[in-house]
């Protein structure tokens, strides 16, 4: 029988390569997997412990709660939508949710905020900001040519947000030449 499982925090393609390793390890039929779930074969009931072990080994969690793997699932198209650069949004971020998710923005809006204590907007801006960073240590773009693949309106607009999320200023960030990035799934 096929069953799918959410994971709490997978959000990069390591931790895809690190569950899926870790699973195909004890024998277990892995149909699919991407950020934030995975589908399996299971033949046995004693499968789902075994794997449950390993992913939680690996600093993740299995979601059983359809409201928490919602939200995992809002984290998991924000950080799909922001690999794809330059960002294109034919709408508004609530349009785009509400498509991808085929729910309510404003339902799916309130449930993330009452479990993350955030809102989707801080959050993307987070992960945006996170990506800003990543996008200066590359020192492959300018300032101006960030600001574009981010889709900010222009680059005082992106320094303005930098400035208020980080404390300091693009131009100071670059200078310190400092990685102090934080991993997507610590981002609050």
């Amino acid at each position: 029988m096929e069953k799918k499982l959410f994971i709490k925090n997978m959000v990069c393609n390591r931790c895809i390569k690190v569950i899926e390793n870790d699973i195909r390890r004890l024998g277990i039929e892995l149909l699919h997997i991407e950020l934030g779930s995975i589908i399996y074969q299971e033949t046995d009931s004693m499968q789902f412990k075994s794997i449950t072990k390993v992913i939680e080994e690996n600093g993740f969690e299995v979601l059983l709660a359809p409201e928490k793997q919602l939200v995992e699932e809002i984290k998991k198209e924000l950080i799909e939508l922001l690999k794809k650069l330059p960002l294109q949004l034919d709408s508004t971020l609530s349009r785009f949710l509400e498509q991808k998710l085929n729910k309510e923005y404003s339902k799916i809006s309130k449930l993330f905020s009452s479990q993350e204590h955030i809102t989707i907007e801080k959050y993307f801006i987070k992960l945006k900001m996170e990506k800003v960073k990543e996008l200066i240590q590359l020192q492959e773009n300018n300032f101006t040519e960030i600001s574009e693949l981010l889709n900010y309106s222009n680059s005082n607009h992106l320094s303005r947000q930098f400035k208020s999320e980080t404390g300091m200023s693009l131009t100071d960030y670059k200078k310190l030449q400092k990685n102090d990035r934080n991993p997507l799934d610590q981002i609050m």
